[in-house]
């Protein structure tokens, strides 16, 4: 029997050559666990190497073979039987109920308004003639000067508004007459101002048809 002599301290490995072995050997069994068991065992290659080697084909047989065998244990089911269908009942023909005729109802069309009105400006004074017009209504107007030309300008402002805003339909300078139509973008009044600008009394005649609620002079 031999007696070996017992290492000296300086022999021994340090604690930073044991750490890093043990980071060494941790590090190549994760790596034999990818690259060899999982795509072996269970199909799983996140690295493609499994499947470069052949183990991926292995592991997918045997998933393959392990399903077969658990289909092959399971016991067959018996085959549910239907119902025989049961004799239909002899039915008397049922003649259709005649329905009355059904007459349409016509809808009324809106009734229009139809206002004709007349204003004078002496020179340099401006006027305005408004109608109480709802979003998406229409009317149709139509206005003379006569004395001279004035500036116009169509436009609309809404209920409870901002102060000093309001939408312009179409304006002009100089202009004896207009007609056209518009339709409102909002809830408000909607109409025309005038303003001579010439030296003589101007009398401007205006008439309207429409969907509109009121007129405010």
């Amino acid at each position: 029997m031999f007696n070996s002599p017992l290492p000296t301290v300086n022999e021994l490995p340090s604690t930073r050559k044991l750490v890093r072995s043990t980071v060494i050997a941790l590090l190549a069994a994760v790596g034999l666990l990818v690259t060899v068991v999982m795509p072996s065992e269970y199909a799983v290659d996140p690295t493609g190497v499994g499947r470069a080697l052949g183990l991926t084909q292995m592991g997918e047989l045997k998933i393959v073979l392990a399903q077969e065998a658990l289909a092959d244990v399971a016991p067959p089911q018996p085959a549910a039987l239907a119902p025989a269908p049961a004799p239909a009942p002899q039915l008397e023909p049922i003649q259709p109920a005649t329905k009355p005729a059904v007459q349409p109802v016509a809808t009324p069309a809106p009734a229009l308004k139809t206002n004709q009105m007349t204003v004078t400006l002496k020179p340099g004074e401006g006027t305005e003639i408004k109608l109480e017009v709802l979003k998406n209504k229409t009317v149709s107007y139509e206005w003379t000067a006569v004395g001279g030309p004035v500036n116009y300008d169509t436009h609309g402002e809404p209920y409870n508004g901002e102060k000093g805003y309001f939408h312009s339909y179409n304006k002009g300078k100089q202009v004896k007459s207009d007609r056209g139509e518009f339709t409102a973008i909002f809830d408000g009044t909607h109409g025309w101002f005038w303003r001579n600008r010439s030296n003589n009394d101007v009398t401007i005649s205006l008439k309207t048809t429409g969907d509109y609620l009121s007129v405010k002079q």
